[in-house]
Parts: C-alpha cells; structure tokens; sequence
C-alpha cells in the first residue's frame, strides 16, 4: 500500500531531511512539499495525501489553526504534527485540532516512520519523550 504524503514545514532544509528519512520507506510517497499554512490547505484540497506533516510555526497560519480547516476538507487525511515544540499545552492544542499524532522534531530520525505507521492504522502517536499517551 502507498502512503501518499503531503510535507508542511517552512524551513527548506528541514523539509529535505524529512523527505530523505520518509524515502527509507518504499511505501511512502511525496506527494507535495509547502512552506506556509495557506498553501497547506490548497494543496492539501488539491491532493487528497493520506498523510500530513505539519508544523506549528508556520507563515499566515499556524500549524493548529490548519489542522482545524484540514479536519472539514480532507477528512480522510491523517494529521501528524512534527515540531520542536514540547509544550503540553501545544501538544493538546494540536491533538484537540484535530491531529492523529504528534512527533518531536528532535526525535524523528527514530519516530517519524513508525509514528506514521500507527496513524495509518487509526492509533495515536505521540512523541515518547513528551510522556505516555492517555
């Protein structure tokens, strides 16, 4: 099964780093790769990914309030927040959003392909080191 992909993270060089650990897994697909939270939601409407990685800082719309819209028009998209923050507030605020898991940026060279792995299969992902998932 092909796991089609949209990237959302306004640092380019971040993004490529993303990309290159997502390509470890032949199941996975780039579909599109934005830097800005309006552009998440137009591509996002445009590709119809089954997943979305988005970050919390983002230009013209946090990551959260895309989360929020994303919810209504891609219902079917799984939401998975990759950020350094580590605010429980914020982490709440992006499950709350909508988001079917979250990962610390820190930690995506061991968590990203297994996070997205469990979010495919309708269980929640959050980073360890922000604490059991109640």
């Amino acid at each position: 099964m092909t796991i089609r992909v949209l990237v959302v993270d306004d640092h380019e060089p971040w993004r490529q780093l993303v990309i290159s650990e997502l390509l470890r897994n032949p199941d996975c697909e780039i579909v599109g790769e934005v830097d800005d939270g309006l552009e998440a939601i137009d591509a996002a409407a445009r590709l119809a990914p089954d997943v979305i990685l988005l970050d919390i800082a983002l230009p013209s719309l946090t990551g959260i309030e895309v989360a929020r819209r994303l919810r209504a028009i891609v219902p079917n998209s799984r939401i998975l927040f990759l950020s350094a923050h580590i605010s429980p507030a914020i982490v709440e605020a992006g499950l709350a959003a909508g988001a079917h898991g979250y990962v610390v940026k820190m930690d995506a060279g061991e968590e990203l392909l297994e996070a997205i792995d469990a979010i495919i299969q309708d269980r929640r992902f959050i980073s360890a080191r922000l604490g059991p998932d109640d």
